[in-house]
Formats: structure tokens, sequence, C-alpha cells
């Protein structure tokens, strides 16, 4: 098998590891830097629990070589917050836009990537927005509450 050195940041921090040029960006975060926030779900590209921030943009981490991220920066849920939540973060929980957490880290870094991208939003735009973070549990309500509440000029 082939191998590839890479280096990239991870939540301000600069990694360098050789990976199978087949490893999969969500299997280099979670087994190798053993960051386990995102999730993998649905092995497809389908239901969102891997989304994590490529260069500030959202992407699905199980649809990402690691060695496309070479020389790049890698947020994931856990580089998000500081001491205190993440505004989204605290929006999630003030409007119990959770249940079994399982899509959560997904729907927000999704959630931070959207506002950065439209700082205004309205319920349709939130709801096309979401259409790729699947959730099995909240019907969505209080998610999309939660955003609503954000209001314009939420930071990202």
């Amino acid at each position: 098998m082939s191998e590839r050195s890479v280096t990239l940041t991870v939540n301000g921090r600069t990694v360098a590891a050789t990976v199978e040029a087949r490893t999969l960006l969500i299997e280099f975060l979670r087994d190798s830097l053993r960051l386990t926030g995102a999730h993998v779900g649905c092995d497809s590209v389908q239901c969102g629990a891997c989304v994590v921030h490529l260069d500030g943009q959202s992407v699905k981490s199980c649809n990402v070589l690691v060695a496309q991220a070479d020389g790049r920066s890698v947020t994931t849920i856990e580089g998000l917050a500081g001491e205190d939540l993440h505004p989204v973060q605290q929006a999630f929980h003030e409007h119990h836009a959770l249940q079994c957490g399982f899509c959560t880290p997904g729907m927000i870094m999704t959630v931070v990537d959207l506002l950065r991208r439209h700082p205004t939003l309205d319920e349709a735009r939130v709801r096309s927005e979401l259409c790729g973070n699947l959730c099995r549990c909240t019907g969505y309500e209080n998610i999309v509450n939660a955003v609503l509440a954000l209001g314009s000029g939420a930071p990202s």
C-alpha cells in the first residue's frame, strides 16, 4: 500500500504524519488523533455526522482523504469553543436542540459555516441548508429554532 506524508493544522495545532494514501480524514481524526467528536454514521456521505471545517468550510470528512487536507487547516467540534461554549453550541443547549447527541457535532459545524455564509436566515433557508445532516431524534424543530435564535451577524 502506498503511503504519504502529510502536514496539516488541526484545531490550531500542526500535525505531521505518514498515512496510507487511502486514509479518510474522519479515520485520521478519530483513530490517529483521538478526536472523536465527529462521528461515522453512514460511510456514504449521507448523514452529516462527520462534518468538520476544512479551511473554514464545512465538509463531510468521510468523503475527504487526509492527503487532500495536506497543508490545510481542519477544525473539529473539539476545536470550536474556547473556555466558553461557541455561540452555536450555546444556542443548541438553550433551545434543547439535541437528544441523543450523535448528529449534534456535525449539525453544529454545519450551522457555523451556514451562519458565516448567510448571517441573516429564515426558516426555509435553515431547513434547506441542513438537509445534508440527518437527525433521527429531534424532528429538527428545536435545531431550526436554535439557528434562528442566533439572528443576524452571528459569530463564526
